[in-house]
């Protein structure tokens, strides 16, 4: 007899993006069709390829992080923390009354506090080593948004760090979603972050040619789906998520935002970064989810792409989606919310993860910008310009990164006659 799986829901949505700072500002924008990519202000962009990036705009570190500890921290950890206080806050979770023991943290970081090692090197290279802060490491490496935050709330649990390149935010969420499943914790603060609108980053996406280099119109320059787009457009911020075991969650009150039904990882081995043109890593790892849920692939309403804005990369997942869900793919609706925000890299899959929790709470679909000129392989229903009302009882998301890693969560709406 295989071992009963615990069922696992989400109880806080923490978002942190170039279109708002909070949960609800950041829906609200992304339903109203609003772009958070600008010409770049983190530093002079003159004589880049690429001049644009998603930025979060206003961020003030003291309303997050405590003053002595601002320059302890680099700007990717000052957003996993701002993240974990909005979803904590919206879950309503009081460490006090927890195990702290059975509370675990799984926040990564595709590539750490890349603006601290440019600083850092910079201070070397010009004044010696002397110069170096004794807090340029710890404020640096990838594992220490979930440092920070396990220190912060006392969580003494599994504490974890992925680093899986564009997939790393959706792994957090789904390795945490095993955690609570197989009994390891009852509570999980799951995500991912990144800020990596530094000189030398955007630098070497774009001499990757990855990156557009639509720099007089930066509000239109991702364009996932358009049969013009040329290239990602960097974004930073942080996704995070208060996962829970439901009945750890009804027994403290706790209001529920969806379930978790099922999540999978594979990889396509293929290629550092590129998909395979006919996307058979993508299928696979969405037919594993939805394996994963026992579900068939008719029952999914939505889906939140990784779609990126690049050609091979988009043409690869739309062949994918067209490919796994078969005849349901023309009444399956899909968007790519990268249009808005840009692509958040190592926070990309856990921002799209709590979006996805928002749309099927609010029973919304958020859209696609910038669609005019509809590639042919998008053989499926495209949600665009404004937010749409859907029915959906069930909704997937896509995250795939460097080194053809892929993951694919799939989650339920949830309502009082599923408990």
């Amino acid at each position: 007899m295989g071992q009963i799986r615990r069922r696992v829901v989400v109880t806080g949505v923490g978002l942190v993006s170039p279109v708002g700072i909070g949960t609800e500002e950041t829906w609200r924008r992304l339903l109203a069709g609003e772009s958070g990519i600008e010409r770049i202000t983190l530093f002079d962009p003159t004589g880049f390829a690429c001049q644009v990036a998603g930025e979060v705009k206003g961020f003030e570190p003291e309303k997050y992080v405590d003053k002595k500890d601002i320059k302890k921290t680099g700007r990717f950890i000052q957003f996993a923390l701002a993240a974990t206080q909005f979803a904590m806050a919206q879950s309503g979770l009081v460490m006090e009354a927890e195990d702290a023991e059975r509370v675990g943290v799984y926040v990564g970081s595709g590539i750490g506090a890349f603006e601290v090692i440019e600083r850092e090197h910079e201070k070397l290279m010009t004044g010696g080593p002397g110069r170096v802060s004794p807090f340029f490491i710890t404020a640096t490496i990838a594992n220490l948004a979930a440092g920070q935050i396990s220190i912060r709330y006392g969580a003494t649990g599994p504490n974890l760090a992925h680093a899986t390149a564009c997939t790393t935010g959706a792994h957090a969420i789904g390795e945490s979603f095993r955690v609570i499943e197989r009994g390891d914790a009852d509570v999980m603060i799951a995500g991912g972050s990144e800020a990596a609108v530094t000189p030398l980053s955007i630098a070497g996406f774009a001499a990757m040619r990855a990156l557009s280099t639509r720099n007089d119109d930066p509000a239109t320059a991702s364009r996932p789906w358009d049969a013009g787009r040329d290239g990602f457009v960097a974004g930073e911020g942080a996704g995070v998520l208060v996962l829970e075991e439901l009945e750890h969650a009804k027994a403290r009150g706790a209001t529920i935002l969806a379930e978790i039904m099922g999540y999978a990882a594979n990889s396509d081995a293929f290629h550092t970064n590129a998909p395979p043109e006919d996307g058979r890593g993508v299928r696979r790892v969405m037919q594993m989810a939805l394996a994963d849920a026992e579900l068939e692939p008719s029952k999914i309403s939505y889906l939140n792409a990784h779609a990126t804005s690049t050609p091979l990369g988009d043409r690869a997942e739309a062949k994918a989606i067209v490919e796994t869900f078969g005849e349901h793919a023309k009444d399956l609706w899909v968007s790519s919310t990268k249009s808005m925000t840009g692509h958040l890299l190592g926070g990309a899959g856990s921002l799209e993860a709590g979006i996805l929790v928002m749309a099927l709470r609010d029973q919304v679909a958020p859209p696609t910008t910038n669609l005019v000129d509809v590639d042919p392989s998008c053989e499926f229903g495209l949600v665009r310009d404004k937010g749409m009302p859907l029915a959906m009882e069930y909704a997937m998301t896509n995250s795939f990164g460097f080194g053809g890693t892929n993951a694919s969560i799939v989650m339920r709406r949830w309502s009082e006659e599923i408990a």
